[in-house]
């Protein structure tokens, strides 16, 4: 974790130095400038975490503007300089404030102090469960409502399509969807207050003509799984035959989405079962068939092999199908 250590006073800048000494990639910022100026300056290099050894109303006042977004923000560690307390600011969660504070304390011997609700009554933390299992969360702002009815309550109701490895003490698994308060699925539901989080267990194996455009692979891919009620948010991945490895438009539609792209040999297609052929694909590319055996391939984890949810499907110039992974998701 990149680390900046800002201090103001004598005795301040003698616990960054010690906090420095033990901790790897770390440095204290000596530049001769604001402490604003330098929080600002930390904030646009990416640092994964910020230590302020200075009163907490300095460092408020310092992120007022900077505050952004949960999922992004770097975490902020207030401390006392003679290192009593450490107190974790900003990004307790996902930014890893919280743990991070306890690893600083432990180094001082210092208190740590932790106020994020989940921490203090011991429930499960929503987001950091969703991170821990790759889910992507919906609409933040449910996140926020859920996290609050289980601090309250003490209890979630999760729906689930794929299975636990192990629940939470504090989830209840639900079989119907109108009592959910929570809905792991890849699939898209209307009219609903459940907070939905995307597993990411699809891959979409996807063929082309040649000089197809990156537009033509949106169109179609968007129009697939809007058809089946499949959210793009849970594509993991596509794949392909290796013959499109230089297929631009297909290589900017991966770039566009910012997932990954597989490429497979005919022999590694063909090695794939139960899958739709075509005497022309083989005759084109010698594979039997390119977008199903492509996303099964693409669907294949240590659980097991990929599982074909959505059989070929061709427009003009754009092949693809779809399979889904096997996932356990874990406390």
């Amino acid at each position: 974790m990149k680390t900046a250590i800002i201090a103001i006073t004598e005795g301040g800048k003698k616990l960054a130095e010690n906090i420095n000494a033990q901790l790897p990639d770390s440095f204290v910022d000596k530049r001769d400038q604001t402490v604003f100026a330098k929080i600002v300056d930390c904030w646009e290099q990416g640092v994964d975490a910020v230590i302020c050894i200075m009163a907490t109303g300095i460092v408020v006042r310092a992120l007022a503007t900077l505050c952004f977004d949960k999922t992004k923000d770097p975490c902020v560690l207030v401390l006392d300089e003679r290192g009593q307390f450490v107190i974790s600011l900003l990004s307790g969660h996902l930014g890893g404030g919280n743990k991070f504070a306890k690893e600083i304390a432990t180094i001082l011997g210092a208190q740590p102090v932790i106020t994020t609700a989940s921490d203090v009554t011991g429930h499960t933390a929503l987001d950091l469960f969703a991170a821990k299992n790759s889910l992507v969360v919906e609409d933040s702002k449910k996140l926020t409502e859920k996290s609050a009815k289980l601090i309250n309550s003490g209890k979630l109701k999760i729906y689930s399509e794929h299975d636990f490895e192990s629940l939470p003490a504090d989830f209840t698994l639900v079989h119907k969807l109108e009592f959910a308060d929570v809905i792991i699925s890849d699939r898209i539901f209307s009219e609903n207050k459940s907070l939905i989080l995307r597993p990411c267990a699809l891959t979409v194996g996807i063929g082309c003509n040649r000089g197809t455009r990156s537009d033509d692979f949106i169109a179609a891919v968007s129009e697939l799984f809007a058809d089946n009620s499949l959210h793009l948010k849970s594509i993991s991945s596509f794949a392909s035959i290796d013959l499109k490895q230089d297929e631009q438009g297909m290589l900017d539609f991966a770039a566009a989405k910012k997932l990954k792209i597989q490429f497979y040999t005919k022999d590694q297609l063909n090695s794939v079962e139960d899958v739709s052929s075509s005497a022309v694909v083989f005759k084109a590319t010698g594979a039997k068939g390119v977008a199903e055996p492509a996303a099964i391939l693409a669907a294949e984890t240590p659980l097991g092999s990929g599982t074909l949810i959505v059989r070929k499907r061709k427009w003009k110039d754009v092949t693809a199908a779809v399979a889904t992974k096997q996932i356990r998701l874990v406390a």
